[in-house]
């Protein structure tokens, strides 16, 4: 199908109510997010201890953060195997699958041996499970967004397509909290800003466990829908294909390379103003560790130490939560916009601004509390922004016969350019800069800079027709 601009055919009513697709839409990907936030605090709070004690801190934090990006690489094989499910069986059914194989895995991360009771097989089981999630995720976004956009009012798809995305900010808001209450309630009076021991022990393990609740109260609202008019209406014309990847790729190529590419700023910035400005954030400065060091009694090496803000865990987890807020209004903001000025209009001028705020990593974040706050409003304005409109503007650049397919693997394989490959690239960059983030904000402007030439190349969906 040409993403040519066609004129949008009338609609019969939807087969969902609108509560009824809003909600199975927001609910399972604030789950799915959810679980990947939790592991994504975990990476930095608790798994280079507990998983990967090197006796480097940069070096376990760096194994951590392996695990954390192995999941994107395990997204597409997901997008392949959830996306022929849903273009051959349906969306409903795929996103059930999808969202239990995420819930067991995460809940299975909660009661995994740690490295001082199994050795290095604690890390090759929590790497197991790590792809399990990745591989779930992977057929999970696309599902919410089709059952989202395909079920929309006319003229209204992209504001439909904004509550699947409102997920991550809501997934990452109850996750952070949820490990901000435990770390408060577990404190050690001795030692404010580390970790205690029963947290290390135990209370690690409830933000992982908790999520088999949200799994079921995700799985009531799912297996409540009625599947999409437009998938039934392609199904008795007979035209649901055998191979969707195989037509998808052979008829369909330019649209999922340039897909992917209008997502990796996204990515990119998504994975540096969560996993990696918690990391940034809440690593100590240097006169800080020689001194923690020292009280320990211990030999620091500060050749091999990278600096960082030194804020305290809790102190820093509630200024990230000040800038998620950001992400989840300007998220539901970006659908209007979409709808009225075009998809790829708001995203060319969103991406601009995005290679923009990379130039403001050094004086934002080396400035005081004040800036780094607004570093990450503005940061996270930026991400609802650009993370809004994906969700019906990657759907509609594919026919509904292999629109699953499609979508699942150009938002899939641009996570392992972006997502699993940023945290890695931003903490060595980091380094290299004896702990400036220079290099990391011209990364994410490098990124920008590919993802605006992919929307140029893009024609405007806002108009095709979804059931065709």
């Amino acid at each position: 199908m040409s993403t040519t601009p066609a004129s949008v055919a009338e609609s019969p009513a939807p087969r969902n109510s609108r509560s009824r697709v809003i909600l199975a839409s927001l609910v399972g990907t604030t789950i799915e997010f959810y679980d990947f936030y939790v592991y994504a605090t975990a990476a930095v709070l608790v798994f280079p201890h507990l998983f990967f004690p090197t006796g480097n801190e940069t070096t376990a934090l760096l194994a951590s953060f392996a695990t954390f990006g192995a999941a994107m690489l395990a997204r597409p094989v997901g997008a392949i195997f959830f996306g022929h499910l849903g273009d051959r069986l349906g969306r409903k059914t795929t996103l059930v699958a999808s969202l239990i194989t995420m819930g067991v895995a995460t809940f299975l991360i909660g009661v995994l041996p740690t490295h001082s009771q199994i050795g290095a097989w604690a890390a090759v089981l929590l790497l197991l499970m790590r792809l399990a999630q990745g591989f779930a995720i992977g057929g999970e976004w696309s599902g919410a967004a089709l059952v989202a956009t395909e079920n929309a009012p006319k003229g209204k798809r992209a504001w439909y397509g904004t509550f699947p995305q409102l997920g991550a900010p809501l997934g990452f808001i109850i996750a952070n909290m949820l490990f901000f209450g435990i770390n408060i309630a577990l404190a050690d009076p001795e030692h404010p800003g580390i970790a205690s021991e029963a947290f290390l022990s135990w209370g690690w393990r409830i933000p992982f466990l908790f999520s088999a609740v949200m799994v079921i109260v995700g799985l009531w609202v799912r297996l409540k829908l009625v599947e999409s008019s437009a998938f039934e209406r392609t199904k008795a014309r007979g035209e649901v294909t055998k191979m969707p990847l195989a037509v998808a790729l052979r008829d369909h190529w330019r649209a999922l390379i340039l897909g992917t590419f209008a997502m990796l700023a996204t990515y990119v910035l998504f994975y540096l103003m969560t996993s990696y400005t918690l990391t940034f954030g809440t690593r100590m400065g240097l006169d800080a560790a020689e001194q923690a060091a020292a009280a320990a009694g211990t030999e620091f090496d500060a050749s091999a130490y990278v600096p960082g803000l030194g804020y305290a865990y809790n102190d820093f987890i509630l200024m990230l939560v000040f800038g998620v807020v950001f992400f989840g209004i300007f998220t539901l903001v970006s659908g209007p916009l979409a709808d009225r000025f075009g998809r790829r209009r708001t995203l060319i001028w969103v991406t601009i601004a995005i290679a923009a705020f990379g130039f403001t990593f050094v004086p934002l974040l080396g400035g005081g509390t004040a800036l780094v706050m607004f570093f990450l409003a503005l940061g996270f304005t930026l991400m609802g922004l650009t993370f809004g409109p994906m969700g019906a503007f990657l759907p509609e650049m594919f026919p509904t016969n292999v629109r699953y397919t499609g979508s699942a693997i150009a938002y899939n394989v641009s996570s392992i350019l972006g997502a699993a490959l940023a945290p890695i690239i931003a903490v060595a960059l980091w380094g290299l800069a004896d702990g400036s983030p220079v290099y990391v904000g011209l990364y994410l402007t490098g990124a920008a800079v590919l993802t605006l030439i992919a929307l140029i190349l893009t024609p405007e969906t806002k108009n095709i027709d979804m059931d065709s």
